[in-house]
């Protein structure tokens, strides 16, 4: 008798809340983890219920907050965007974990930057599921300070960008959710509830940010574990890259013929760009990533990425499509079923795959809100 293999696939549960003047504030991550939770049956779960696919979210860095939570410590974190932090999820053996903080701490310094302290993310390992709790990180948080030399926002992320490729080279056994000195992730093998629940963090009423992102996680093409849980470091991702293999391929074919007016000192330590390890999300994550730390405007590299059908389209202008041509001599769609959120913590984007197999809604409020979801009724708004 032959096996009988679905070929139907369901998709991940995406979510946004942006407050477009740019205030931060306690209520958009709130709001965005309300999202996340009315996403439930977007998300997958083991056979006992309790272990989750993947669920998370993406944030600013919230200066006043982090400045309360290491009132008491050593680290001395400056004002906002003077230093950057890395989230990371160390192995749990605690001879590797000490053995890779030394070699990320080295790895700083000897790209000129000064590492400032390890802090212990407090979370609550209790109310996970066996199979999550057996396989569960070491959860830290480390602290860059920015160089005087170097301007705040993309100058300084690039250098951080640098130290994470080249510390990621290095090391096998440790992930780095996210190092910026704009956006941290807090994710993980969770049920929706479990995420304001796990992490301390998300529930201090002094946590602000203006703008968030989250993801409920149904996975279909990797086993579930807590980093390949969303967001990535830039993007959120519904859905599937069916052209993974093509375009991972071409990426490592045209870095013999690199160059970069901004990286070129850095190039060894950056390449490869795509790491061959990761989800075809993590891959279109790594890709933009590389284009945008490359001074390419993040709007422009994601259209370049995942262009409009442009082709055979009458109804668009004569001066699109010329754009879309010339960017298609550099780069291949990067195509399949997908809805992507996309931010460097300054602005954020959303797009569809070009049959719009994905399809996300939004509202607009008139108290300066943008509320983005894989579908509506996600958040309850007054009429």
């Amino acid at each position: 008798m032959e096996k009988y293999i679905p070929l139907e696939k369901d998709a991940c549960g995406i979510g946004a809340i942006v407050n477009i003047d740019g205030h931060k504030d306690n209520r958009t991550l709130d709001d965005a983890l309300h999202i996340v939770e009315k996403l439930e049956h977007r998300a997958g779960k083991d056979a006992s219920g309790k272990v989750g696919d993947g669920v998370g979210i993406l944030l600013q860095i919230s200066h006043s907050f982090f400045k309360k939570a290491l009132k008491d410590s050593a680290i001395k974190i400056g004002e906002e965007r003077d230093y950057g932090i890395g989230m990371f999820f160390f192995p749990d053996d605690s001879l590797k974990s000490t053995f890779a903080k030394r070699m990320f701490e080295v790895i700083v310094e000897k790209n000129g930057l000064k590492f400032l302290g390890w802090r212990k993310v407090p979370v609550h390992d209790e109310i996970l599921g066996q199979v999550a709790k057996d396989c569960m990180p070491n959860i830290l948080q480390g602290f860059i300070e920015r160089p005087e030399n170097v301007a705040q926002g993309l100058d300084f992320d690039r250098k951080l960008y640098v130290v994470r490729r080249e510390f990621e080279q290095s090391s096998e056994d440790t992930y780095i959710c996210s190092l910026s000195s704009r956006t941290i992730v807090y994710k993980g093998m969770f049920l929706v509830t479990q995420l304001r629940n796990f992490y301390d963090d998300l529930r201090d009423p002094d946590y602000k940010s203006a703008i968030a992102i989250v993801h409920s996680r149904f996975s279909t093409n990797t086993i579930p574990s807590w980093e390949r849980a969303h967001p990535y470091r830039m993007i959120a991702h519904n859905g599937e890259i069916n052209t993974i293999r093509g375009n991972s391929d071409r990426m490592l074919a045209r870095e013999e013929t690199m160059s970069s007016s901004v990286l070129e000192e850095d190039m060894e330590k950056i390449l490869p760009v795509i790491r061959p390890s990761g989800s075809d999300s993590a891959m279109l994550d790594n890709t933009l990533e590389f284009l945008y730390m490359n001074n390419m405007p993040l709007p422009l590299a994601m259209m370049v990425l995942i262009p409009e059908p442009w082709k055979h389209n009458r109804f668009m202008s004569a001066r699109k499509k010329d754009f879309y041509h010339y960017y298609a001599t550099m780069m291949e769609a990067w195509d399949g079923p997908a809805a992507i959120l996309y931010t460097d913590g300054d602005i954020l984007g959303a797009t569809l795959d070009r049959n719009g197999l994905r399809p996300s809604r939004y509202y607009l409020t008139d108290d300066n809100r943008l509320i983005l979801s894989s579908e509506v009724g996600v958040l309850d708004i007054d009429p």
